[in-house]
């Protein structure tokens, strides 16, 4: 393991940590979402059927799960590099893509999308939540898996030879099934033997976070190398925030851009605007947990993209910094939080 560690592996091979700069650490550049698709509400039928226009923009920021078209972020490669080179001039340096097994992972166009902008790659390993998990998949035990994840990183994934830089994000349900329980121990295994960064997709569930970090736990994990994802849609509470804070792993903010007043995966959830993330970045900066805090947008489908409206992979740089430092988060704070929480998580031990 001695060539990976202390480096950085990115789909066009392995860096130097110090070479990422600014990271947004939790964002897609080609997938597709159809997984999750979410019929129309009666009557907003022929709406989802023509959503690229004007008059529908409104709707579809309210309903991105609930058109075909939008989920198949894939179809807007050429989009995605335009996005990218304008994320590097906004002082972007590298992007966690987060596609794994079940959502179309595309390893070829995440190496030339990285050829072609300059912006560093790094591609997830692993497999996505249960609904994605094939009958063969399901079928595997914990040492096939962890044999999988583990020659993803080492030797390639998808028949190619192009490697991955972390496993994840590693995606689970509320409650968690067995499939994605066997999942997340072949994740703490191949961890232990890779010393190599883990992303998760928690459930939609305040105790999903915790119950994630109890099974990476007991199967050997390292908490402090691992990223929960989705807090911002998860976890409302200021001292359950804090309870699972005390875990140990990174604290990650990353559906800036999403504002929707209603969250079909789970309706119980008032998705916060990003005022209210900032505000919530704030308090635990307060509490002590910058060197815990990482940020993304998860741009997953279309209508995130500048071409149709959205704010694209800049806006956290362009917006989100800006306001962040008005609200009580210093300079130093906001280079830890892009600069050196991604590298020091991105980094194999």
């Amino acid at each position: 393991m001695s060539s990976l560690s202390g480096k950085v592996q990115t789909v066009l091979g392995l860096v130097d940590p110090d070479q990422l700069g600014r990271t947004m650490t939790h964002e897609h550049l080609t997938m597709s979402f159809e997984c999750c698709y979410f019929p129309p509400a009666p009557g907003d039928e022929a709406v989802a059927a023509s959503p690229f226009q004007m008059q529908h923009m409104h709707w579809l920021r309210q309903n991105p799960y609930s058109c075909h078209e939008n989920l198949f972020l894939q179809q807007e490669t050429d989009a995605v590099r335009e996005e990218l080179l304008i994320y590097k001039q906004a002082g972007g340096g590298a992007i966690v893509e987060n596609t794994t097994t079940g959502i179309d992972r595309d390893l070829p166009t995440l190496k030339q999308l990285a050829q072609d902008t300059g912006v560093h790659v790094i591609a997830g390993a692993g497999y996505y939540v249960d609904c994605t998990h094939s009958e063969a998949t399901k079928r595997m035990t914990v040492e096939q898996l962890t044999d999988v994840i583990v020659s993803e990183v080492l030797h390639g994934a998808d028949g190619t030879d192009i490697r991955c830089g972390v496993i994840g994000e590693i995606g689970t349900g509320w409650p968690i099934t067995d499939s994605e329980k066997r999942v997340l121990r072949a994740t703490a295994h191949a961890q232990t033997r890779l010393g190599c960064p883990v992303i998760i997709h928690p459930g939609r569930n305040p105790a999903a976070p915790g119950e994630v970090v109890r099974i990476l736990q007991e199967a050997g994990g390292d908490i402090g190398k691992t990223v929960m994802s989705h807090l911002d849609r998860t976890i409302f509470d200021n001292g359950e925030l804090l309870e699972f804070a005390k875990l140990g792993s990174y604290l990650e903010y990353d559906l800036f851009g999403t504002e929707m007043l209603n969250y079909p995966y789970n309706t119980d959830v008032d998705m916060p605007s990003d005022s209210q993330r900032v505000k919530v970045l704030s308090f635990l900066v307060k509490e002590g947990y910058e060197d815990k805090i990482l940020v993304a947008h998860d741009i997953h489908t279309k209508n995130r993209l500048t071409k149709f409206g959205g704010h694209g992979y800049s806006h956290i740089l362009k917006n989100i910094v800006p306001k962040m430092l008005t609200r009580g988060i210093s300079q130093r704070q906001v280079d830890k939080i892009l600069l050196d929480n991604p590298k020091r998580w991105l980094t194999f031990k």
